[in-house]
């Protein structure tokens, strides 16, 4: 997804399981939607939990912080429960959002086929399977304005970077 832009809208469950379009959530002002590879994964804990943290920043700018994963809602609700998140972690076990963002790594798994594998000998099918399941979404940010339009992103595998580079952002835009 290319700044300028329009982000295609979509509609996913978040954690509690209440379903989020991007449309309602841009509604009320910027998004900052951040896709991260795995709930409870080091980078990722300390990702999200840095975009916790500056919480009353964000909301100084009138920003909503969002988080899309590709694991189920029953592990993102364990993860925003354990971790006290106060934003929504949107469930995408197939990772439809995170290809019309252009974020999904190509050559991930199913489960289907990692349980051939398994099944036919392959010793490594398994934690193949599991490492490339991790790595479904390229960490990335967008930040995205009330009409959808992509205003900025951040590419890095350095978690700690998205929040503190989408907020430098917003406080250039004011």
């Amino acid at each position: 997804m290319r700044i300028g832009k329009t982000a295609p809208d979509f509609e996913l469950p978040d954690h509690s399981g209440e379903l989020r379009a991007l449309s309602d959530l841009t509604a009320s002002g910027p998004v900052v939607l951040f896709f991260y590879p795995a709930a409870n994964s080091p980078i990722c804990t300390a990702e999200a939990c840095h975009f916790r943290d500056l919480g009353t920043e964000f909301d100084r700018f009138g920003a909503q912080r969002v988080g899309i994963s590709t694991d189920t809602r029953d592990r993102n609700h364990h993860f925003a429960l354990q971790r006290s998140f106060d934003f929504p972690l949107l469930s995408d076990p197939d990772g439809a959002v995170a290809e019309q963002f252009g974020v999904r790594r190509g050559g991930w798994l199913t489960r289907r086929r990692r349980l051939r594998e398994l099944e036919r000998g392959h010793s490594n099918a398994g934690r193949r399977g599991y490492v490339r399941q991790l790595l479904s979404v390229k960490r990335t940010t967008f930040v995205i304005d009330r009409h959808r339009v992509v205003r900025m992103t951040v590419r890095s595998e350095r978690g700690h970077v998205h929040a503190t580079k989408a907020l430098e952002y917003l406080r250039y835009l004011s």
